[in-house]
């Protein structure tokens, strides 16, 4: 008899995004006439760059050239983009310390799989969840406990008690998931922080995972890659992604550093992480198409650097509206500096899931319940300042009108 892998039936109800999007269908039905405003889901709504569009169709077009057609990339990824994330981002390492592959989301769902499942987990709180459910799918976890969280998993939260700049862990844990700037609080981890957490890596033979999809957005001097912190290299892996900065979300493309450093004692023996990291992308997957491969590395030339900046500014600036406009209102918010979201207090001994219903069905508003991120969000909804600049203002004039 066929058995199943039944660490699924340990995860808490639907994932979050479905749940949004059945509630909005059902207040589409309620109330068909209904003007809505898209602030939940943190897709981009920009076009690609010119300079990326035109990487993209001159790389088809090869593609429909016996001359220049290509079969099956290299796994980890085409040379020409490894080497200008090298030369551009980390200059410190080779291009074959990074790996491309078709999401940020993939890379920290499958890191999880070269450890082993006995590993203890600590996770940043409220966070992004993927990082847990996928430790729940691999049997890290016990089952869900009255609390809303997972026995088994050290939650570390980010609160307004400390800044939203988590404590170390109390206990011994071998992976510690770090998201900066945090997904959803929008709050950059300072380098103290940082610093604080490599240390304890080294010490306890620890691994960071360590989130920089949105280390574009950071302006306020924090770090933007955790190797800037002494040391680093020996115990972090570090992900990133062009689908904020680039508009990639449609097109799926980031990448992950693995260093040549990292080196984990199992067995009575020291085990290269990134050698692992290798055979499970050389078994796993046949790489992301050359044609999104070359439109990443138009991201590399000046002209491309220049459009994202101008497109991150261009968020950022969305972002400082919206924070600034609920400030005025009187809400109590966070974020929006370091990062295109905002963390949006609650009114007092309302929940999560409840204020998200009432904006949704008397402002017409989406935004994502704080509790969705982990049970370290409940009290708080998440806004996405990736909205058209007419959403931006129409949302905070919908506001102004609920207070």
């Amino acid at each position: 008899m066929t058995k199943l892998n039944l660490n699924y039936h340990k995860l808490s109800g639907n994932y979050l995004f479905p749940e949004i999007e059945k509630r909005v269908e059902a207040l589409k039905q309620k109330q068909p006439h209904a003007a809505l405003l898209n602030l939940g889901v943190g897709d981009v709504t920009q076009p690609l760059f010119p300079n990326v569009v035109a990487a993209l169709m001159a790389a088809s077009a090869e593609m429909g050239d016996k001359s220049t057609f290509r079969g099956y990339g290299p796994s980890e990824g085409y040379h020409f983009l490894r080497k200008a994330i090298a030369e551009h981002d980390y200059k410190d390492f080779s291009p074959d310390e990074i790996f491309i592959s078709d999401g940020a989301n993939s890379d920290l769902a499958d890191l999880q799989e070269i450890f082993s499942v006995e590993n203890r987990v600590a996770v940043i709180d409220p966070a992004y969840p993927v990082y847990v459910d996928t430790n729940v799918m691999a049997g890290r976890t016990r089952p869900l406990l009255k609390t809303g969280r997972y026995g088994g998993i050290v939650y570390l939260p980010c609160n307004e008690e400390n800044g939203f700049q988590p404590e170390l862990p109390n206990v011994h844990v071998d992976l510690i998931y770090l998201c900066s700037p945090n997904n959803p609080t929008g709050i950059a981890l300072s380098k103290e922080t940082l610093t604080k957490f490599v240390d304890y890596a080294k010490k306890n033979g620890s691994v960071i995972l360590f989130d920089a999809a949105y280390e574009a957005f950071v302006t306020s001097g924090a770090p933007r890659s955790i190797y800037e912190i002494d040391g680093a290299k020996e115990v972090a892996i570090e992900v990133r992604s062009f689908s904020k900065s680039a508009g990639f979300t449609g097109l799926r493309c980031s990448y992950t550093v693995v260093p040549h450093e990292l080196k984990v004692y199992d067995a009575g023996a020291f085990h290269s992480v990134h050698a692992l990291w290798k055979r499970r992308v050389d078994t796993k997957t046949n790489g992301v198409s050359y044609p999104i491969q070359k439109a990443a590395e138009a991201l590399y030339t000046k002209q491309g650097q220049q459009a994202i900046r101008d497109a991150v500014k261009n968020y950022a600036d969305r972002a400082k509206n919206l924070l600034n406009g609920l400030k005025s209102i009187g809400y109590t918010v966070y974020g929006g500096v370091d990062s295109p979201y905002i963390w949006c207090k609650t009114p007092p001994k309302v929940g999560s899931w409840e204020f998200f219903d009432f904006v949704l069905e008397n402002a017409h508003v989406v935004t994502l319940p704080g509790v969705g991120f982990g049970q370290g969000g409940e009290g708080y909804i998440r806004f996405s300042a990736f909205a058209d600049v007419q959403v931006i203002q129409e949302t905070i004039q919908r506001f102004r009108k609920l207070a």
